[in-house]
This record gives structure tokens, sequence and C-alpha cells, in this order.
């Protein structure tokens, strides 16, 4: 009798568990939440007080009894209680109200970086858990990548995928439904091309700048090549001499110049990557070549540049931003296959 009230009233669910945004995907219903990954909390206590959107408009922001924090860093946990808290925040948003919640827990699947250990592993599974799901799977994040764009993942041929996100750049070669090569720079995602911008303008101009306001610079006027117009836009922030508020005129050249360092680890971890690739796995490759989803893919440019450092065609995806959430939505079908084998 509970196993069949477990299969009326459960409801799986896939999350993209992104160090900069959270993504939810509910069987049947889609995407039905994005939200940043970002907890504001009582100072001392913990106490969570927002979560998401709410919590982000209050970075840097605060008071001196709230701070707002991002739980998760280089895709990975960085404070346990306030990822559980995060994560059930999300469960329990998605999740319709159940007389039999006790016993109906949904499933979730959480993408994680296809280069965190065992112990972080654990700790996403525990965190899960706590946040309210019964049952926890794991699956890498170039793998839901990969299937949530479209690629032939199961097919006895090379394809290669480059998700970009706020924490990471992995990059990952798939075949047969496993990756066979794989490397997770966790310094290349959009965070590390954030602090280059605020380090750059406080540097070179003795100008201080936000995290938010950086992210809207790279967002703007960011790139990875020259563009055939350059752009330029005012920002605002604090003249670190004079201690006051100033804006400052800043350009697009600039800001790819700030840019460089985390633009060329993307470039190397790629071709990392293809320097242990078979040469079977390679022919593959000059005809499919690479396709690039995660939000921080989207930097004007990026493709071009990859494509000439690599002489393969470069494809950004139609949605990158959805990608590995639209990749654990696939995998939701296969949970029932999943737990048995788990289970043996």
């Amino acid at each position: 009798m509970l196993d069949k009230l477990k299969g009326i009233f459960s409801m799986d669910i896939g999350i993209d568990l992104g160090t900069a945004n959270s993504l939810v995907y509910a069987k049947d219903r889609g995407i039905v939440l994005r939200e940043p990954s970002v907890v504001a909390i009582q100072a001392g206590s913990k106490r969570v007080l927002a979560v998401g959107e709410d919590a982000k408009n209050m970075l840097g922001r605060t008071p001196g009894n709230i701070v707002a924090i991002r739980p998760m860093k280089s895709g990975v946990i960085a404070d346990y209680d306030i990822t559980e808290a995060m994560l059930g925040y999300f469960i329990g948003k998605v999740s319709p109200k159940r007389i039999y919640s006790r016993y109906c827990k949904p499933r979730v699947v959480i993408a994680v970086p296809s280069g965190i250990t065992e112990v972080e592993k654990r700790a996403v599974e525990d965190a899960g858990k706590a946040a309210g799901a019964g049952e926890v799977f794991l699956i890498e994040e170039p793998m839901a990548a990969a299937i949530g764009v479209g690629l032939p993942v199961s097919e006895p041929s090379g394809s290669m995928i480059v998700d970009i996100g706020g924490g990471t750049c992995e990059v990952a070669i798939i075949s047969l439904a496993g990756i066979v090569h794989s490397y997770s720079a966790r310094q290349a995602g959009g965070d590390a091309m954030d602090n280059c911008i605020i380090n750059y303008l406080k540097r070179e101009y003795n100008f201080a700048i936000g995290e938010r306001t950086a992210e809207m610079i790279k967002i703007d006027i960011g790139s990875a090549c020259p563009l055939e117009e350059e752009l330029e836009i005012d920002v605002r922030g604090v003249d670190i001499v004079q201690g006051l508020p100033f804006t400052r005129k800043v350009t697009s050249q600039e800001i790819r110049e700030a840019l460089k360092d985390p633009v060329l680890q993307i470039v190397a971890a790629i071709r990392s990557t293809l320097d242990k690739c078979e040469p079977e796995l390679a022919s593959d490759l000059v005809d499919r070549g690479i396709v690039l989803s995660g939000g921080s893919s989207q930097l004007r440019g990026l493709d071009r540049l990859i494509a000439q450092e690599t002489r393969l065609p470069v494809t950004l995806a139609d949605d990158p931003l959805s990608a590995v959430a639209e990749g654990t939505g696939a995998i939701l079908n296969e949970l029932d296959f999943l737990a048995r084998n788990k289970k043996a």
C-alpha cells in the first residue's frame, strides 16, 4: 500500500545546483524555477531570511546584522548548513504540499562538476537528503549538459561539450554514454571573470566596484575577441584614493584585457582535453565540433576564439543557461533503472 501511495504522490525533480544560479526541473513540467544561488542569513545565527533573487538583491547592500552569501564555490559546497537550507527552499517551492509528504519525498537528480572528490559528492547527497529528498542521484555536469543540448551521447562516436558556469569550466569528450576524457577548471568560470574585472579596475584606476556591477559590465561589454564596433559604458563605484562615489567610463577593450586570464584558461582546458583524445574520436570531432553551454559561454566572441585555437567548428547551445537542468530532466525518465542499480 505504501509503495502505491509513493507512486501516486511522489515527484521527481532535477537540480542544476550552480555556483551563480540554480535551476529546478520537475518531471512532466519542465524547468519550474530559476533562482540565484544566494542566501541571506541573520549574522551569528545562520537563520535564513531570504533565498534566491530576494537574497541576491541584498548583496553588498546589507546592514551589519544581515549577511548575503553564496554557499556554493567552484561548483561544490562551501557552507553545508546554508546549502541545505537553500536546497530545502528550492524543493519546497516546487513540490506541492501533500498529506503523505512524510512517506513520499521526491527523488532528486543533482548535477555536480566532473572533478569533485568522493567527500564532496557525499556532501551533496547528504545535503539533498537533509533538505527533504527521499533519494539523491548525482550526474556529472558535462554529461547533463550534453544530454540537455541534444548531443548523441549514447552513440559509439565522439561528442565534445564545454559547459562554462559561474564556478567552473567543464570540458568533456563523450562516447557510448560515458565520459572518455574530461577536465574541470575551477578558476575559469563566470565568478573568476567577475573577480578579474574587479581587480583590473582597482589595479589600473584605484576604482572599486562590487560583484553585481562586475557581472553587469561582463554582460554588457565583455568580450573574448576584438569587436567590429567597440563598446563603452559608464560604471558607478568608489574612488579608492578619495573615498568618494565616482562614475568612470569603461571600454570593451579594457574589459577584454581584464578577462584575458580566465579566457586563456578555458582555451587551455579545451586543448588539454583534446590532446588526450584518441584518433578515432578526434576524427568525429572534426565533423561534430564543440558545443558550448553554461551562462558564461555567452561571452562575446568566445566561440570564435575557441574555433581559432582548436581549428574545430564551435556551436553555442540554443539555450546555454538551461542545458544542465534540461539534462537532469531527461535523466528523470531513467530513475527507476538508476534506483535498481544503486541498490544492487
